[in-house]
């Protein structure tokens, strides 16, 4: 079994190199070692922040020509059923037109009553 502490006889040798200058990397190069492994670092985040960006605004153009389409297809649809609410409108009024003619010719009198009773009503109302 092998021990992940050094033995007595490893910390010896250990123990002598401590004064050997090679053993041990300065300080300035370490530190300049760091600076550079950070740098890398830090290109790599650009890079990868970058490329996530690119991703995103490329995205977003497809949704936003998605929703264009979806736009005029739904303002289309609604301009069919615009149409179509238009057109039963229209045939629903003439229809009362007709019938509102049949009713005049029918009965003049009560319709002229009718009418004098409500232009009262209003002007009563149109005073106050």
């Amino acid at each position: 079994m092998t021990s992940d502490f050094p033995s007595g006889g490893e910390r010896t040798d250990g123990a002598r190199h401590i004064g050997d200058e090679n053993a041990f990397a300065p300080p300035e190069k370490e530190m300049a070692a760091m600076k550079n492994a950070i740098g890398d670092l830090s290109d790599q985040i650009t890079d990868a922040a970058s490329d996530i960006g690119a991703a995103a605004q490329e995205q977003a153009r497809r949704g936003l020509k998605h929703a264009r389409a979806n736009v005029g297809a739904i303002a289309s649809d609604a301009s069919d059923r615009l149409g179509a609410v238009a057109d039963t409108v229209q045939s629903q009024a003439s229809s009362l037109g007709g019938s509102f003619e049949d009713v005049v010719r029918e009965r003049p009198l009560s319709t002229v009553a009718l009418a004098l009773g409500l232009g009262f009503l209003f002007g009563v109302i149109w005073r106050r």
